[in-house]
Parts: C-alpha cells; structure tokens; sequence
C-alpha cells in the first residue's frame, strides 16, 4: 500500500506545500501592492480555492473519462502557469489571476479517487489518514520555511520555488505512480447527493472539513496583518514572523501522531475533532485580545495544533463513513465545500479587518465555531468492518442480490476480478454465516 499511497500523497503534498509556502506572509505582500485593500487581500489569500470549488466536479469527472494520469498532468500545467503568473505579477489584479489559475488544476478529488483504484477498500481508511498526514506535514514545513525565505529572497521567490515543486510533481507521476487499473462494479445499491446530506456523519465530516479549511485561510488573512500593521500595536517585521510559526509548526506535529493513532488505531475520531475545535476557540480568542506577543503566539500555536490534529483524520472519517459506491461524490462534495469554506474565510476575513476591527472579528469566530463544536457531538466514530471476498463462480447472484442483514453495511461485485465483496461487522456476524446465505449449493 504505502508504495502505491506515498507517491500519490507526495504529489498532492508538493502541490499543497506550494500553495501554503506563501500563506505566511502573502496576506502582508498583496497589502502592499498597487490598489490592495484588505478584502482584496482576502480574495487573494483565498482566492485559489473559489476556483478550485468550481473546477473539483469537471476535473473528476474528465479523470473518468480520459484517464487519472493525464487529469493529473493537465492540473499540475495550470498550477505551473499560475505559479508564474504570480512570481511576475506587479500589481494587486494580475496576482489574483494568478492564483486563481493555481487554483483552477484543480487535481484535490482526482488524487483519492486514483488511491480508491489502486488500494483495497478495507486499506483506504488508513490509506487516505496516510495521505492527510503528508498534507499535514507538507502544511506545518511551508510554515517554518515560508516567512524565512520570503523576508529574505521576496515573496516572489516562493512562487518560483512552487512552480518548480509543480514539475517536480510531474516527475513523480510519470516514473513512481503505476497506471490504475478499470474497474467495473456492480454495487447492492445505489446513492443520490441527497442520500449523502442525510447521512449525519457524513454531513458532519462535510461541515468539519469545510470549517477547518475556511479557519484556515481566516488565520493567514489576520496573522501576519495583525503582528506587522502598527495599528494592532505588536510592530514586528516580516523577518520576524518565524518567531510565531516556527514553534507552532513544531507543536502541531507533535500533537499530529498521537491524534491520528488515537482517533485511527483507538477509533476515537470524534473526540479528535471535540478537542481540536476547542483548541480553535481558545486560538481566536488569544489572537482576538492578546495585548502581549507571547499572548499572540500562544493563539497561533494553539491554532497550528488544532488544524493538525484534524488534517490526517478527515478524509479518512469520509472514507469509512461512506459506502463503497458513495466514496467519490462523498469526497467531491467535502472537497468542492472545502475550498468553497477557504474563499469565504479569506474573503470574510479581509471584510472584517477594513470595516471592523479583530476584536469584533474574534467574538464573531468564537461564536461560529462554538456552534460547530455543538454540531459535532452529534457525530458517532465509525464501526469497524471486515471484508469477505469470494470469488463469483461460487457465489449464487440471486442470494446475493437479496442479501440483507442489519450487521451487514454493503456488498458489491468487482466484475474486472470476478469477485463478489461483503462488508461487514465481525464481531456481530460470522464469516460462515454470510457464506451459507449466498454461496451455491
């Protein structure tokens, strides 16, 4: 698995530590910059994901039609010119275009759709927790090498070390990720987007991930703002703002290993994200009315925890949650709102910071995320589920069209294989059990 997992995690890592590279100190550059204002800046700091929201659906569904790889190739292009774009870019509007073109190879879906045909269902759980944790770790570098290099070789220097990250990623595709097989299934049921929004964990993953995203963009909005610009009273300088990432970026991958053991191998998800998001109150509280700098950067650290923490879990609750037949839409749709939540939390943010102030800014996200942490106790972790495969020559496919069980989540035909799959909770029914209901004779 990990052969097949790591080079698709690195490229989708490589991108991502391209994207986060900038967001240190981005949201001060464009400040800077010919006809900035702050919602303009917010625009830019999210501006990537608006259009990664509406270019999620064409792109998985061109991956179905031409191919993974070349759906991957096309993405990483775009995300190439978009680079350059911004690391030529002299005023406020072509960097836009830029990172709107960055985020238009919208490859996010694509990437655990590729992994969904290359791994086995029962591995895709820890496949897609794998997978996290390398956005994760990509996320907690870029914050630590960032602020550095950009105070001292420019910004624009970030950009051009993306664009060579995005080739660098193509170099992988083509010599480390194998080709993934066709496969053609025929699933026990089938699944609508509304079946999908009805499912309260699921639902709850959706809103999770979306939530988290859009903090995110939020705090690189308002905290290199907040420390720089004189008005907020900390006066630091650009070179300075390693100070703040650097033992955040250290924290969060502390507190990364032991969050994803426990809510992977303990099954305790739900707790994870309970603690995380109480950890994003007591952030935006700090970052919201911290007089002190020691103050502020408890508030960030407290922040890069809470996002860590989260990120290896997400697509892999997705995952379990979702049927078999549903993991695709399932993902598109977390993913599509994901990057939704990023434009509006750089957006709504930049809003904030030109017509109010960050203490109203503060109590408005302490308000909306102790909401989120209300909705998510709703959440249960996931069962744990095994898998009986046999193949179709023993199988009779009228008991198995009618073979329902209340500890049996689903079954589905792999056609390419020849082989029928059964999902199901060893420790409420036995393997024997299932094959006496659907077996010939």
């Amino acid at each position: 698995m990990f052969k097949t997992v790591l080079p698709l995690s690195a490229i989708l890592s490589l991108r991502f530590f391209g994207l986060f590279l900038v967001l240190p100190i981005l949201s001060t550059y464009a400040l800077g910059m010919e006809g900035s204002t702050p919602l303009l800046v917010g625009v830019i700091v999210g501006g990537y994901a608006l259009t990664q929201a509406i270019f999620q659906v064409p792109f998985g569904t061109m991956s179905d039609k031409i191919g993974r790889k070349p759906t991957l190739l096309i993405g990483l292009v775009i995300f190439l010119v978009g680079s350059i774009i911004c690391a030529v870019s002299g005023d406020i509007y072509m960097l836009m275009i830029g990172r709107f073109l960055q985020g238009a190879g919208a490859i996010g879906a694509v990437i655990p759709a590729m992994i969904s045909d290359l791994v086995p269902e029962e591995k895709r759980g820890h496949a897609m927790a794998l997978m996290g944790g390398t956005i994760a770790i990509s996320f907690a570098l870029a914050m630590a090498i960032g602020p550095v290099i950009g105070a001292y070789f420019g910004v624009q220097s970030l950009f051009w070390i993306t664009g060579l990250l995005s080739i660098a990623a193509m170099l992988i595709l083509f010599t480390k990720v194998p080709t993934p097989p066709k496969i053609h299934h025929i699933y026990h049921s089938s699944t609508t987007t509304a079946d999908i929004l009805k499912d309260p964990n699921l639902l709850s993953m959706i809103v999770t991930n979306g939530m988290q995203k859009g903090l995110m963009t939020v705090a690189f909005v308002i905290i290199p703002i907040l420390l720089i610009q004189p008005e907020y009273g900390f006066l630091w300088d650009k070179k300075e703002l390693w100070h703040a990432y650097l033992p955040a970026m250290f924290m969060g991958l502390v507190a990364m290993g032991p969050a994803a053991v426990f809510g992977e191998k303990h099954n305790k998800p739900r707790e994870i994200f309970l603690l995380s998001i109480v950890l994003f109150i007591v952030a935006f509280t700090l970052m919201g009315f911290a007089t002190k700098g020691w103050e502020f950067i408890l508030g960030v650290v407290s922040f890069f925890i809470a996002f860590n923490m989260m990120e290896p879990l997400v697509q892999s609750m997705i995952s379990k949650f979702a049927k078999v037949h549903q993991k695709g839409a399932a993902l598109g749709i977390a993913n599509s709102f994901a990057y939704f939540m990023t434009f509006i939390g750089g957006t709504l943010a930049g809003i904030a910071l030109q017509y109010s102030n960050r203490e109203t800014l503060a109590i408005g996200l302490i308000v909306v995320t102790t909401l989120w942490l209300l909705w998510t106790f709703k959440m249960q972790n996931p069962h744990r589920y095994s898998h009986l495969y046999l193949p179709m020559d023993d199988v009779d496919q009228e008991k198995l069209s009618g073979l329902e069980h209340e500890h049996i989540a689903e079954w589905y035909i792999n056609e390419t294989e020849n082989v029928a799959v059964v999902k199901y909770r060893k420790s409420l029914i036995e393997e024997e059990a299932i094959k006496a209901k659907i077996v010939k004779g």
